[in-house]
């Protein structure tokens, strides 16, 4: 049910003016494919928390099928893709799993998911485009199917 209240992004000018034009809070755009399980648990507890981040980060969806413009831009294989922006600027987190640039695993914990959200506005209103994620997530792994397994 999060995905009809989050807002989307419908075409490649939509996802970079949410990129472009948001200059105080942190972008949080969920790449991935809306009838996907994983996007849809995803997007349940972005959802979720969405309220309580409304004032340092902005929520968006993107549908990769309709929006295939940043597939290999983003390297947007993983069934479901979160990534981070803050003025214009890609933000890459460490979360010990070899790959900084984008969140690619469910995260079943609304706390857990603020405060990594929190970390990386934090960060990045330091001027780091790299921040260690408070979380170590390095005991999961992304299997054959894309599903993260522990």
């Amino acid at each position: 049910m999060g995905s009809v209240f989050l807002p989307h992004l419908r075409t490649g000018w939509h996802v970079d003016q949410a990129i472009v034009t948001e200059t105080a809070r942190l972008v949080v755009i969920r790449f991935g494919r809306d009838w996907d399980k994983q996007c849809m648990i995803m997007d349940e507890m972005l959802y979720s928390i969405a309220e309580k981040v409304k004032n340092f980060a902005a929520i968006y969806l993107c549908d990769i099928d309709e929006v295939p413009d940043f597939n290999d831009m983003y390297e947007l294989q993983d069934p479901m893709t979160v990534m981070f922006f803050y003025r214009n600027k890609h933000m890459m987190c460490d979360f010990g799993t070899g790959d900084n640039n984008k969140m690619n695993f469910l995260v079943d914990d609304k706390q857990e998911l603020i405060d990594i959200i929190e970390c990386i506005f934090r960060g990045a209103r330091k001027n780091k485009g790299l921040v260690i994620s408070p979380y170590d997530y390095n005991h999961r792994r992304v299997s054959e199917g894309g599903r993260a397994v522990v």
